[in-house]
């Protein structure tokens, strides 16, 4: 990165800059000059073309600039143009606060400068400028509303045009570019008895961030009073002295005319909010950022007086598309041989408004292949589900993430590296740009089989403040569960009651149980043999054979009759005696039962011919 001396440079190598004018082929030109006052500012001569129209959102959004373009227009500084007919033109020399100031006067649209206008070479102007964000636009969040018990948004940062990070102690001379290993030797140093472990790598981090990451043109925003402000960064980071040190390090911002109530923002932006650092990232959730205040009508026609793909849906419209999960259909109902699609319809309710569902029962009910195929349903495709299947050694480590051994295939040397889990690895994939619409399955197998409260850790609040985030203790990283992220859980109530589960997971999950005392299991395997054209038999053995075992968690399921095996010839007694008959031992060992006499298929068939008492 540069020096704001090496910026001047620059700027003299690229003495003139170009904006091309919407829906024609018009080239307006400029220029990035010192103001009287030392800052920056950008001229643009007579005789340049001004679009004639605005957009819809520009008397709202941008309020001072279209009141400084009309009045403009009043003083005849822009007027209509002589040689191009439905055209404004300047009629002298006009200077701007910001670039983006002057795109959007000659535009009559919100235009970020320090992209739309260009070099010779079509660099971009932030390519041009030291310290700008390298031709790409990313946003930050700072704060201000209690910096030592003051609150500078609104003292400072409003009224000023600023936006400014207190790093008191800092030593003087950090200048803008600098690299993050020195801003973390300076921290260390000058900060070694004053500040913990954590407060340095935070103060680091933001620090360095401010400082060389942060660039002019890119978008800022702050909260205050539970109001959102959002402007645009249009000055170098600079270190000067200040009242108590509290803003020592400073950028110039163009604050935005309207702000935004927090408890109106999309939820994936306060997910990003509610991290706790001093400066954070959001270009993540630029796409959201852009949208704000603005309908699809509205940037719609923004989208209009911009250069880009007119087949390509806007980034701001595509984020802002309603998560929905289809309505269950009777043709899924008959291919799963559910009894009545409004059960299907309930279970996809209670998964719309918990996130979270288990499937509990005895073995055989049918559990994971129910929550397979509904997720499949709901997602739109198995390529949206992932199944994972927990066991007593499952840890958070396997689950979300934790330092796991890899071999080099080059060396097969070993070293032991950061691995992602399946659940980290699927909520990044349903937090990516254009998916957040787009549900998400998570099936977890056998989810009581392993110890949860150590599985989940800090994941149990997650699960259920959806709109919060928290630092993960392996990486570092941010993180929350998308929206769009669902998990069904499946248990074997035979292997562990569900009295046993948790208070924390069953507030969190909705548990739904599957038996073959109730439907849809009840009636399962006679809708499944009747639709494969076979007797009724094994229902009859199964319904006779579940009266019989008194304790419903270990019923037997008809999973285990639902096999081809089981009609080949002798498959019935085969499966028996092998599958079914060494459950009933295991469930009565020690207890003197004679489980052939009393469960086996000769006893089950003589009860069935006889009539009954």
């Amino acid at each position: 990165m540069s020096t704001d001396g090496e910026a001047v440079t620059m700027a003299e190598e690229y003495p003139e800059f170009r904006l091309s004018l919407p829906n024609s082929d018009l080239v307006a030109h400029g220029r990035r000059t010192r103001g009287t006052n030392g800052g920056w500012t950008f001229v643009v001569g007579p005789r340049q073309p001004v679009r004639a129209k605005v957009t819809r959102s520009f008397r709202t959004r941008l309020v001072s600039a279209h009141r400084e373009r009309e009045q403009l227009i009043s003083s005849g500084a822009i007027a209509p143009s002589a040689t191009r007919p439905g055209w404004l033109e300047t009629t002298r020399e006009i200077t701007f606060n910001s670039p983006s100031r002057a795109a959007s006067i000659l535009t009559g649209n919100s235009v970020n400068g320090y992209l739309a206008w260009r070099a010779e070479d079509n660099r971009s102007l932030g390519l041009a400028l030291s310290g700008a964000s390298r031709g790409s636009r990313r946003s930050w969040l700072v704060r201000g509303s209690n910096v030592a018990g003051h609150d500078l948004v609104r003292r400072m940062w409003l009224p000023e045009g600023l936006v400014t990070l207190a790093a008191p102690r800092l030593r003087q001379g950090v200048e803008q570019g600098i690299s993050k290993e020195l801003v973390h030797a300076f921290v260390e140093e000058d900060y070694e008895s004053t500040a913990t472990y954590s407060q340095k790598q935070q103060l680091s981090d933001g620090v360095h961030a401010f400082m060389s990451r942060m660039g002019e043109g890119d978008t800022v925003c702050t909260i205050s009073d539970g109001l959102l402000h959002v402007g645009q960064i249009t000055g170098g980071a600079q270190q000067t002295e200040s009242e108590d040190r509290r803003s020592n390090l400073r950028r110039a911002v163009t604050w935005q005319d309207i702000s935004h109530p927090y408890d109106e923002l999309p939820e994936e932006l306060k997910q990003k909010l509610s991290l706790q650092h001093d400066v954070v990232e959001l270009t993540a959730v630029q796409a959201v950022m852009d949208g704000l205040g603005l309908t699809d009508e509205e940037l719609a026609d923004e989208a209009e007086t911009t250069e880009r793909d007119p087949s390509l849906e806007l980034p701001a419209i595509t984020v802002r598309r309603e998560l929905r999960l289809p309505e269950p259909t009777d043709a899924l109902a008959e291919e799963l041989l559910v009894h009545d699609s409004e059960w299907l319809g309930e279970m996809r309710d209670l998964l719309w408004d918990d996130r979270q569902l288990v499937l509990y029962g005895p073995p055989g009910t049918g559990k994971t292949f129910l929550a397979l195929k509904l997720a499949e349903f709901l997602g739109g495709g198995p390529e949206r589900v992932k199944l994972v299947q927990f066991h007593p050694s499952y840890a958070y480590e396997d689950f979300v993430e934790g330092i796991r051994p890899k071999e080099n295939p080059k060396t097969h040397e070993v070293s032991f590296r950061l691995t992602a889990g399946p659940l980290r690895v699927l909520a990044d994939l349903a937090n990516e740009e254009g998916n957040r619409h787009i549900p998400h399955f998570l099936i977890i197998d056998e989810i009581n089989r392993a110890n949860l409260a150590k599985v989940f850790g800090e994941l149990y609040f997650l699960l259920e403040y959806r709109d919060k985030g928290v630092q993960l203790p392996y990486s570092g990283d941010d993180f929350a569960l998308p929206p769009n992220l669902f998990v069904i859980g499946t248990m074997n109530t035979a292997d562990r009651s569900i009295a046993l589960v948790d208070a924390a997971m069953r507030r969190r999950f909705a548990f739904v149980e599957l038996s073959p005392r109730t439907e849809p299991t009840s009636g399962l395997l006679r809708r499944w043999l009747e639709s494969k054209g076979r007797g009724s038999e094994p229902a009859d053995l199964l319904d006779a054979l579940n009266s019989r075992i008194e304790d419903v968690d270990f019923r037997i399921g008809p999973s285990y009759l639902m096999k081809p095996g089981v009609y080949r010839e002798n498959g019935l007694e085969r499966t028996w005696r092998t599958k079914i008959l060494p459950l009933l031992e295991e469930h009565h060992y020690g207890e003197g039962v004679d489980v052939e006499k009393r469960y086996g298929l000769d006893a089950l068939r003589r009860s069935l011919r006889e009539p009954p008492a």
